[in-house]
């Protein structure tokens, strides 16, 4: 892969799993040149689903490795996006490592699982971890991040991982759908803010992934039945879809794009 991100600094947040969509980033932002730093919750072993505890799988120190291998620099933190103290610390750790910082990638996510009930069985408490660990959590490191780019005087990209859901607003999805539809006008907002510091922000917004958080529907006939009925292409991503079109928006091949909400996503957006 040509180095078109040679000399570029890159932050990368919830990058540990083994099955996700910021680890392929992580490696593919390396690959073309970009120095790394990737961030995790400090995961204990006993939680990892049993593919990763099966592989041996290591965490951010699996993917650092990783990257490691593929010639770029990288710097794993264990870090927690809703603690504003925390966020800046990785942001002043990276410049103290790499002397600089260009591109964010705000990936990071709450966990699928008790909120996705109906509304009005969600608790309050489920529904501002959600809220806070996306939508907080992305301003949180975009500010951060952003006021460090101005310093800098040399622009950059901050790229927002979002969701179709952002788009279909599906039942049972109140909270998730509505942090990361809240994480659009995020983007947008920013985009228009940081153009006079050629500083682009763009959210991309994934369909299904077939990733650790799609496990509660197994892999069986379930899982066949669900991808038949919701992407039109017929199968899933693996995250690597993702990864490709990231690389695009934060190189010179994206420098005339800012304030997109982009499908990345088989179809599914428009074909339910």
């Amino acid at each position: 892969m040509n180095q078109e991100l040679a000399g570029k600094v890159a932050i990368i947040t919830g990058a540990g799993r083994m099955r996700s969509i910021g680890r392929p980033i992580a490696k593919m932002l390396g690959q073309a040149g970009a120095a790394v730093v990737i961030t995790g919750t400090g995961r204990r072993p006993e939680d990892y689903p049993e593919d990763e505890k099966a592989a041996g799988w290591r965490d951010i120190e699996g993917v650092a490795d990783e990257v490691r291998q593929l010639g770029a620099r990288c710097l794993p933190l264990v870090s927690d996006i809703r603690d504003e103290g925390a966020v800046e610390q990785t942001v002043q750790r990276t410049v103290a490592e790499f002397g600089r910082l260009d591109i964010v990638i705000n990936n990071a996510s709450a966990a699928r699982g008790p909120d996705r009930v109906p509304m009005i069985e969600l608790p309050y408490e489920v529904w501002r971890k959600v809220i806070v660990t996306n939508l907080d959590g992305t301003f949180l490191l975009s500010r951060t991040a952003a006021r460090q780019l101005i310093a800098q005087g040399e622009g950059g990209s901050i790229v927002n991982i979002s969701s179709i859901a952002s788009k279909l607003a599906p039942p049972n999805m109140a909270a998730y759908a509505s942090s990361k539809a809240a994480i659009n006008a995020l983007s947008r907002s920013m985009a228009l803010e940081l153009a006079p510091h050629r500083i682009r922000v763009n959210a991309v917004c994934p369909g299904v992934i077939d990733t650790f958080r799609m496990d509660d529907l197994g892999r069986g006939e379930r899982w066949r039945n669900f991808v038949k009925s919701t992407i039109p292409l017929g199968y899933p991503g693996d995250g690597s879809e993702c990864a490709e079109f990231v690389l695009f928006l934060v190189s010179e091949r994206g420098k005339w794009i800012t304030g997109q909400a982009i499908n990345i996503d088989g179809g599914s957006a428009w074909g339910n």
